[in-house]
């Protein structure tokens, strides 16, 4: 472990001198890949110098334990407690930022949510959904951009697409791919009785063109106008686009914004990061390989959340977490629980890390 941390300082150290250098600051490309990182190393680099420091520290306070002064001999006592507390707790975050990365945690995301079982109300529950990222997106500083929407009748969506985007957005949202089932009285209940309802979530990290690019003679492309809000453009000019992939039929129709072109450039990487996903999860099952996350299997189909609102409670199934703060969380605050995933998916990698060792 210190051998890393010392190739990292090193690395850390000459990212610093290459960001002012002329020729790099020239290149805003090379700079923001330096930049970024820099950024990834800065945290367990300061955290070694940290460590370095303390150890250092160590030989000088239990020298001081031997004075015949009872004042300094507990003042060195206390300060060696401490230091040897903090010197755990670094090795422990330490150990977590070695872990092997995700390669798409920095990523932006796609996330599909569809109302599934219960009618009107997964629908209505699917835009309660839709909300809840809105405003944990808006809490982080994130982007939110919707690609395609079906709304309902009675509110909510059927089926709704959008991309999140900003800094290191897959790391958190990756753990919401799932079925989230809602418990309560419908607007639609007049008898007063307890429905549950599904709405499911997918989180697809967005697809880069190195990684998979679309053969546009597999594509087709067609036009139709738009449906819905929008002023003089809607049902007058043919602006939306619906772009399939004719090997498999799969297709994605694109309205959101009022050009014809913007319309195809988002109903595109919508359907390459779709297809990349599928791609993707193909293989890992082919091959037998768990994804990066040991906290549920990422599937559309699997049970991963219960929203309880006579009981104003949220429980994870995945780590059996439970907490009666639905509204704080239906409002935004989803770190209540995405903090509690992240933190025992350190401990499960933490664990086979050391299984492994073993």
């Amino acid at each position: 472990m210190i051998d890393r941390l010392k190739i990292m300082e090193t690395r850390y150290e000459e990212i610093n001198n290459l960001l002012i250098d002329p020729e790099i600051c020239s290149d805003v490309k090379k700079l923001t890949e330096l930049s970024k990182e820099q950024k990834q190393l800065e945290k367990p680099v300061m955290l070694y110098r940290e460590q370095q420091k303390l150890e250092n520290a160590i030989p000088d306070l239990k020298e001081m334990k031997k004075s015949d002064d009872p004042e300094m001999v507990e003042m060195a006592s206390l300060e060696l407690e401490e230091t040897q507390k903090r010197l755990e707790e670094i090795e422990s975050e330490i150990k977590v930022l070695l872990l092997p990365k995700d390669p798409n945690d920095e990523k932006n995301v796609v996330v599909e949510i569809r109302g599934a079982v219960g009618g009107d109300e997964a629908n209505i529950f699917a835009g309660d959904l839709f909300r809840m990222y809105q405003k944990y997106a808006e809490s982080k500083g994130w982007k939110v951009e919707v690609l395609d929407a079906m709304p309902s009748d009675v509110g909510g969506y059927s089926q709704i697409e959008f991309m999140v985007s900003g800094e290191s957005v897959y790391s958190f949202l990756k753990y919401e791919s799932g079925a989230h089932r809602v418990q309560r009285v419908p607007q639609t209940e007049s008898q007063g009785r307890i429905h549950t309802s599904v709405a499911t979530v997918l989180a697809m990290p967005e697809a880069t063109d190195i990684e998979f690019e679309l053969d546009m003679n597999d594509i087709r492309i067609d036009t139709f106008c738009s449906s819905g809000p929008g002023g003089q453009g809607v049902n007058t000019t043919y602006s939306a686009v619906r772009v399939t992939y004719e090997p498999t039929g799969e297709y994605v129709a694109c309205q959101t914004y009022r050009s014809q072109h913007e319309n195809k450039a988002a109903a595109l990487q919508l359907l390459k990061t779709r297809l990349y996903d599928k791609l993707v999860r193909e293989k890992e099952e082919k091959e037998g390989v768990a994804r990066q996350s040991l906290i549920g299997h990422g599937d559309r189909s699997e049970k991963i959340r219960t929203y309880n609102y006579p009981q104003n409670r949220v429980t994870d199934h995945r780590i059996g977490f439970t907490i009666n703060r639905l509204d704080a969380i239906i409002d935004g605050k989803l770190d209540l629980v995405i903090d509690e995933l992240i933190a025992e998916d350190q401990k499960r990698k933490l664990s086979a890390e050391e299984a492994v060792k073993l």
